[in-house]
């Protein structure tokens, strides 16, 4: 397991590199000239995670956007249309997607069938990314190696709610999200770290 291979980018946004492939998570707020996309994720519909031009910015012909129905009504070209429970290969990676939703919140509803990804790399590490999201039942039963999890609270987990998802299904490291952009600070990542009874990385945003 290479953390280095994860570049947080800021609030939901994800770089992995594996092996000669890209692959992005809800990219927003992307630097000019970034690094081409082979894949990327888009969890769900919400501007500051379906963002047509940074998407613009990193890909090319070849590349694959994996995303749910009503992000796909808006992208022509080369996308794999996803719902909550499914398993799928795209370019070769094996990607699984979660139900991502709120529980007593109206900004994620669960009729919209959003989601989050497991993504397995080369090496077989597994990296969750939730989405926006609370500690939902899915949730229990996600196996993972790395854990992108919210924590800015108000859309999303809280980092009580995050440390507790974390402490559920037991990621090898867990890395905070959703924060210092529109909702949470640092001191929400901090909280996670200090409530999570395993490993956690706070990540600056490579911008």
């Amino acid at each position: 397991m290479d953390v280095g291979q994860v570049h947080w980018l800021g609030h939901a946004s994800f770089r992995v590199d594996d092996k000669g492939k890209t692959i992005y998570i809800d990219p927003w707020k992307l630097p000019d000239n970034p690094p081409k996309a082979d894949i990327i994720l888009i969890t769900h519909s919400h501007y500051d995670h379906f963002s047509v031009d940074d998407i613009a910015k990193v890909r090319t012909a070849k590349t694959v956007v994996v995303c749910t129905e009503d992000v796909a009504e808006q992208l022509a070209g080369k996308v794999k249309i996803v719902a909550p429970g499914q398993t799928i290969d795209v370019e070769g990676v094996n990607v699984s997607t979660v139900a991502s939703y709120n529980l007593a919140k109206d900004f994620h509803p669960k009729s919209n069938r959003w989601v989050g990804y497991i993504v397995k790399l080369s090496d077989a590490t597994t990296v969750y990314h939730a989405g926006d999201t609370d500690f939902t039942p899915e949730m229990r039963t996600v196996k993972a190696d790395i854990a992108l999890l919210p924590c800015g609270g108000t859309y999303t987990m809280d980092a009580k709610e995050a440390a507790q998802a974390a402490n559920t299904f037991r990621p090898k490291l867990l890395i905070p999200m959703h924060f210092g952009d529109i909702v949470g600070s640092v001191k929400d990542a901090e909280a996670v770290k200090s409530l999570h009874t395993g490993d956690t990385l706070i990540k600056k945003p490579e911008r």
